[in-house]
């Protein structure tokens, strides 16, 4: 894990006429584009991209999954209580201290579900990063059609109950792209019984 996303601003819809409604869909739709075109930046960038260089040379963009709002879902979120830190699991030694933060219950498809979210001690000292959360989770595109390892969700502190989850930003963690990288380990508990098809596929060299 290094990327950080900018905030993101909470989205609001308002359904006054189709008209409108089209409208907000562009807009939704620009959003997403805003992020996938930032991260393709990041990395073709020689300083911040996260692949080999033989793969940097060839690169042209990152493969996403068709933009689609379903998977923009409002959550309840629910902060945790006094909550232990603990080492999390990464892909190599490294076992960074993490907080689990709160947990999220929301539907999507039809099906309820709810999943953990943590906070970085590391980056909880950096004010600029103070009110970062982060969602690692696993579905069942995971080794076909997205990246085995899992995808993240950057996330900020809610204000209140609510928080709101976009599948269309889940990314690759680094070492999806370069095993000189150490990633978390997405939990088993969030694991999600179901095809995300939403966010960054895998990478294809």
């Amino acid at each position: 894990m290094k990327r950080i996303n900018k905030i993101v601003l909470a989205w609001m819809i308002t359904l006054l006429s189709p008209g409108i409604v089209a409208h907000s869909q562009t807009d939704y739709t620009s959003e997403i584009k805003v992020f996938q075109e930032e991260l393709n930046t990041e990395f073709a960038n020689p300083e911040e991209s996260p692949l080999k260089e033989e793969d940097l040379a060839e690169f042209k963009a990152l493969d996403f999954f068709p933009i689609d709002s379903s998977y923009r879902v409002e959550a309840e979120f629910v902060r945790s209580k006094d909550a232990a830190p603990f080492k999390m699991e990464t892909t190599t030694a490294r076992r960074p201290i993490y907080e689990k933060y709160g947990e999220v219950y929301f539907t999507l498809a039809g099906n309820k579900y709810r999943l953990n979210i943590y906070q970085s001690h590391d980056l909880r000292e950096k004010e600029e990063y103070r009110t970062y959360l982060f969602l690692l989770f696993t579905d069942q595109t995971n080794g076909s059609e997205s990246y085995g390892g899992g995808r993240f969700i950057d996330l900020q502190i809610p204000d209140g109950e609510q928080l709101i989850l976009d599948f269309n930003k889940a990314y690759n963690p680094y070492c999806a792209y370069n095993a000189k990288y150490s990633c978390p380990i997405p939990p088993k508990e969030n694991d999600m019984p179901m095809e995300i098809r939403a966010g960054v596929k895998k990478f294809h060299d």
